[in-house]
């Protein structure tokens, strides 16, 4: 190898394409090839292959290519063994044939080929055939394993359509709500950064919270408070109380098994108000069916992506801020009930 030269072939196929772009666009700006060739550390030979390919077949002839196999590599899958592959992947766990982890990943699926198969494939050629089969990368339901399958099944096809039923007859109107707190050290989403080196954002050495409490409804209604400190029933019944004094007609709300929703206090004002309010408990360890949950993750990946607060009362303005858009947003109120576990409400 020349000195001086980076060896190409060690950068990932995605490196590879961004160098190629890079050099030609170099060029094509007005850099001579030597030039580029020694700016961007690379062998003359390949600059102007580079080039040549750029001329005669455009951009699409600087995408990256796929590699040949790796050694050990065999040829395609028969179509009875992707059935087969594509059921164990859709269905199961690797736990259920003793491999490592609790979530499908490429390499994942390749032990799960080589174990079964002895066909090793490398994580490209396992990537093509999971899309090819139907299958994308999704973030999985965390589902506990204390909840009650049979609770579940009775909520979806017996207590809710009843509940929806009734407030139908009375006029009235469902309500889901749930509580989350957003803290000044959550983790940051993602940017876009140059290869190689990772991006700094500043943010404070504080640690601070504050917590929301929100109720929707499958029209497109938000209701909310922010509040810092312990959730309790000081926090909870006076909202119950504001909420059903805006509203004009009665509400079935529908809350989790917290504590607080079970105190007696609340208990005792929710009677009180029986014309106004009546309240309903999902099962337990089954947050996935409220769709209040949608609106936390939405709530909190803004919060860590377009907030950066110093102060606890910044927090609170960005956080209260965040909840009035939305208000004035009811579409992508409605949007939090497009999912597959929470379309049962919509």
């Amino acid at each position: 190898m020349i000195a001086g030269v980076r060896d190409a072939r060690r950068l990932s196929p995605e490196a590879q394409e961004d160098l190629r772009r890079r050099v030609v666009a170099a060029v094509h700006g007005g850099m001579t090839q030597v030039e580029a060739a020694r700016v961007f550390a690379v062998a003359p030979q390949s600059v102007s292959r580079w080039v040549q390919v750029w001329r005669k077949q455009g951009s699409k002839g600087l995408d990256g290519r796929r590699r040949g196999r790796r050694p050990g590599e065999q040829k395609a899958l028969s179509a009875r063994r992707q059935r087969k592959l594509r059921y164990a992947v859709a269905e199961h766990t690797p736990a259920t044939f003793g491999l490592a982890g609790v979530v499908w990943t490429r390499k994942a699926v390749a032990e799960l080929i080589r174990v079964r198969h002895g066909v090793v494939l490398s994580l490209r050629t396992v990537g093509n055939y999971l899309r090819s089969w139907g299958l994308s990368p999704q973030k999985p339901i965390r589902r506990a394993y204390e909840q009650d399958p049979e609770a579940v099944r009775r909520w979806l096809e017996e207590d809710y359509p009843a509940i929806a039923a009734r407030a139908r007859r009375e006029g009235a109107v469902i309500l889901w709500l749930d509580q989350t707190g957003i803290r000044s050290d959550a983790a940051v989403g993602r940017t876009w950064a140059p290869v190689g080196q990772t991006p700094v954002v500043g943010k404070t050495g504080k640690r601070f919270s504050v917590n929301a409490m929100c109720a929707i409804g499958n029209k497109g209604e938000l209701y909310f408070t922010v509040y810092t400190g312990s959730f309790n029933a000081s926090v909870f019944v006076p909202f119950l109380d504001r909420l059903t004094r805006h509203l004009d007609r009665k509400v079935h709300l529908i809350v989790d098994g917290h504590p607080v929703h079970r105190r007696k206090t609340v208990r005792k004002w929710v009677d009180d108000h029986a014309a106004a309010i009546e309240m309903h408990f999902l099962p337990g360890y089954s947050p996935e069916l409220n769709p209040d949950e949608i609106l936390n993750a939405d709530l909190k990946r803004t919060m860590s992506t377009g907030t950066a607060p110093k102060t606890r009362d910044e927090l609170e303005t960005g956080v209260r801020s965040f909840l009035h858009r939305l208000q004035k947003s009811p579409g992508r109120v409605r949007s939090y009930f497009g999912k597959p576990e929470v379309r049962y409400a919509a």
